[in-house]
């Protein structure tokens, strides 16, 4: 089962040409689902979130921070995640996603300095961190921007 497989049981949904209200002999009459009496069940019902005058909540919690619409999700690569690769490879991100040492590369990949290198190698990244790049040229590999 995948997400783009799944639907509703069978029967469980009902179709929206429904006519409620249309005599008790369609199981849905008389009050048409709304019980007897009460506010709910005249026309005017307070809208979803109202509280009868009450402070709603979404107004009584506090407002904390911002999203900045321009930030991007950069994901972090330690320089030990590397050893996997052989010496003299060109890694790039496709490289990085085929051994699976990153699953989502989002907005870009940044390969930090952590850890130790002992292969030379030639990597194709977003961004480096300086200790990095630093270890991975003094191995005689080269540091990429792409």
């Amino acid at each position: 089962m995948e997400l783009s497989n799944l639907q509703p049981a069978e029967g469980s949904k009902h179709s929206d040409n429904f006519r409620k209200g249309r005599g008790h002999g369609s199981g849905n009459g008389k009050t048409a689902g709304k019980g007897h009496k009460g506010q709910k069940a005249r026309s005017g019902a307070p809208r979803v979130g109202f509280e009868g005058g009450q402070m709603p909540l979404y107004r009584r919690i506090p407002k904390r921070g911002f999203t900045n619409r321009n930030s991007k999700v950069i994901v972090g690569i330690n320089l030990s995640a590397l050893e996997v690769f052989d010496n003299g490879t060109t890694v790039s991100v496709e490289t990085l996603i085929e051994k699976g040492i990153v699953k989502n590369p989002k907005d870009g990949v940044k390969i930090l300095g952590n850890g130790e290198l002992t292969k030379k190698l030639s990597v194709q990244a977003n961004a480096f961190s300086a200790s990095a790049k630093e270890k991975i040229e003094a191995l005689g590999g080269t540091a990429e921007v792409i």
